[in-house]
């Protein structure tokens, strides 16, 4: 392992000694940052808790939380995150943690309890940690993951959202900044600028700032439109690294399934080959900061036969993936650590107390289309919403390339009905599963994430071990023109511009 905090050389990442390292993990997504599929509730994080403070009243609440927050990642989960060859981290976290929008730029200090205890854990394991601030003051993307109820990304657009986001920048920097284990700061995940030049001009700013605190810690700047855009970005800042995100939609249930022919192949190198052309030019190093596919579940997808199918399959795209990577020796953090059985390294048991008092309610979800990540195609969603997507391209036909421009008009307004309005009105609905229970019993449902009580996924786990890079590596990246196999590729729905 490297010692002393990391520098980006040329090319590389390097500690004191000079010797590159090449940084590979996972994201602990959904912790100090929910997501709604990787825990089960619908729609937001905000809306999630406040349904939960009302049903539970604030005793309960507080320590539900607590409890849960402590038992998704313990030394244990460090111990084995370490076992499997993986060397970082990517802790992704809600602003509300350290500073409230009533309170703004009063740091809350209780935020620090269990974000310190993880990077001590990962550090005890030599494992390094990359802080991500996943959702921002006003909302950086239209996204359920940037905790944003209403669509607009109105960081954008108000200057004081983004000078609080400096401002607490500028704490946790004063807080990491002699912490060799933390690998540096991932200021703003996802960003969908829709005027894109506000990006680059708020990385200068933000560089400066947190440089004038911690000059050593290494940036981590994700690209525009969920990273993979770079229009206006002309120049590298010091000391930084450039993020992409590689998903292929041949991982999700409502795309193309992965056959391993050269035609997909050739695809895949393509799009990581485009959303890297910054990184190329400019000759930086590289991190996919997010990628992988989502995988079958027996119980909902056809049976054991038929998910063991489907999950091959995925598990053969995400080592083809993990391939191209080792090819081009690019530093990587798969999407995702631990959830309830869609995507992670490791699920809670089907037969745990959480998974047993959601299961009736995750179907609904499901079926409504409630979650935007993983979902699968369905009937009573697609005969209401098919006929009004239909009559919108028809009558503004300027819908299908509004920005996001990858998500015309069926993602546009599936975000709004479904993933907005109907994942509102159901919040209580949800909530109530624990209105009733003691004390015990929450911390039954919180314990239910513990590593000791979880499922590994061992297809997954495999192929992240045989391409995990830990440590020093013999030469810098390798570097090739957006050209590559196949040509050139098309914007496509959802995160999968390919």
């Amino acid at each position: 392992m490297a010692t002393g905090i990391l520098k980006v050389e040329g090319e590389n990442v390097v500690g004191n000694e000079g010797k590159p390292v090449i940084l590979r993990g996972a994201g602990l997504g959904g912790w100090m940052n929910m997501e709604n599929f990787i825990t089960g509730y619908p729609g937001h994080e905000s809306q999630h808790r406040a349904a939960m403070r009302k049903a539970l009243g604030n005793e309960r609440y507080e320590f539900f939380f607590d409890k849960w927050l402590e038992y998704f990642f313990t030394e244990a989960d460090a111990e084995f995150f370490a076992s499997k060859g993986l060397n970082c981290l990517r802790i992704p976290f809600n602003y509300h943690h350290f500073e409230d929008d009533m309170n703004p730029r009063v740091l809350k200090t209780e935020g620090f309890k269990h974000l310190d205890r993880v990077v001590d854990a990962c550090a005890k394991h030599k494992v390094y940690t990359v802080l991500d601030m996943h959702t921002v003051p006003g909302c950086q993307n239209p996204d359920w993951h940037s905790d944003n109820l209403t669509n607009y990304a109105a960081f954008w657009d108000h200057k004081d959202f983004q000078d609080r986001t400096i401002w607490l920048w500028e704490e946790l920097a004063k807080r990491y900044k002699d912490n060799p284990w933390v690998a540096g700061y991932n200021p703003i995940n996802e960003p969908c600028d829709p005027l894109h030049y506000r990006l680059p001009a708020f990385y200068d700013r933000i560089e400066k700032a947190i440089r004038a605190i911690d000059p050593e810690h290494i940036l981590w700047l994700d690209g525009n439109t969920w990273a993979m855009e770079w229009k206006f970005f002309d120049k590298t800042l010091p000391n930084c690294v450039y993020a992409l995100h590689d998903y292929s939609s041949m991982g999700f249930p409502k795309g193309e399934q992965y056959a391993g022919t050269a035609e997909q192949n050739a695809k895949l190198e393509r799009q990581f080959l485009r959303k890297a052309e910054f990184m190329n030019k400019h000759e930086t190093p590289i991190w996919n900061g997010e990628f992988g596919p989502v995988y079958a579940n027996p119980e909902l997808d056809g049976g054991p036969a038929v998910a063991a199918e489907t999950n091959e399959r995925r598990y053969n795209l995400l080592d083809q993936q993990l391939r191209l990577y080792d090819k081009y020796k690019i530093h990587w953090s798969i999407w995702l650590y631990k959830d309830v059985g869609v995507q992670g390294m490791i699920h809670t048991d089907p037969n745990s107390k959480w998974n047993r008092t959601i299961a009736p309610f995750a179907a609904r979800k499901r079926a409504l289309q409630l979650d935007a990540w993983g979902r699968y195609p369905s009937k009573q969603v697609e005969d209401v919403i098919d006929p009004l997507v239909a009559w919108i391209d028809s009558v503004a036909p300027a819908s299908k390339n509004m920005y996001p421009t990858n998500w015309a008009t069926e993602r546009q307004i599936t975000r709004l009905i479904n993933q907005l309005w109907l994942s509102a009105c159901v919040q209580d609905e949800f909530a109530a599963l624990f209105k009733d229970m003691s004390f015990e019993e929450l911390e039954e449902c919180a314990r239910s994430f513990h590593f000791d009580k979880c499922v590994q996924r061992e297809g997954l786990n495999k192929a992240l071990e045989a391409h995990a890079t830990v440590g020093e590596v013999a030469q810098g990246f390798v570097r090739a023109s957006v050209g590559g196999p196949g040509g050139g590729g098309d914007a496509k729905d959802g995160m999968f511009m390919e």
